[in-house]
């Protein structure tokens, strides 16, 4: 029993605990002289959820770049269709004002200098108009040439270099 009593006793337990303390503080001592090298914060799994975002972002950007192109492409062909709309729009309206023999009338005597019976219509001599010259509606300017084959045009400037008094060339 004695031996009980020593191995239970207060200065044998101080004793333990002593050892045991210094025995934490050599071991606290050796971790901080023996750094353990530095783990990357990267885990394995933030690396695979990484390689996942990536692969979807690759996977989808492709089909992303079809659908705002295909969305791009209809909202040009609305464009269009509207555009086009309109046209027909004017196109009916002047297939309108074609129905209406007054404009008709109008058109012949401005663009073809048609005369009403009984009338007597005189042709002043104008300036002749640069080839291609249009006025706002879109027309060859009244006294201009009518475009018409080439060999007719060198023809005639064959005849007016020839020409000494400036007369015009009969037909």
């Amino acid at each position: 029993m004695a031996a009980d009593r020593d191995r239970f006793s207060t200065a044998t337990r101080l004793r333990a605990l002593g050892e045991q303390a210094a025995e934490r503080v050599y071991r606290a001592q050796n971790r901080r002289l023996r750094r353990p090298p530095r783990r990357s914060r990267l885990t394995g799994r933030a690396a695979v959820l990484a390689l996942v975002v990536c692969t979807l972002i690759v996977a989808l950007a492709y089909p992303l770049r079809q659908y705002i192109q295909q969305r791009a492409d209809i909202d040009e062909l609305r464009r269009q269709t509207e555009e086009e709309r309109a046209r027909v729009a004017e196109l009916r309206d002047d297939k309108a004002r074609w129905q209406d023999p007054s404009f008709v009338e109008q058109q012949a005597r401005e663009r073809l200098n048609f005369l009403r019976p009984g009338e007597v219509g005189y042709v002043l001599p104008q300036e002749e108009a640069a080839d291609g010259e249009e006025d706002e509606d879109g027309r060859r300017t009244r006294g201009a040439p009518a475009p018409g084959p080439w060999y007719d045009s060198l023809w005639e400037t064959i005849d007016r270099a020839d020409r000494a008094d400036g007369a015009q060339p009969t037909r």
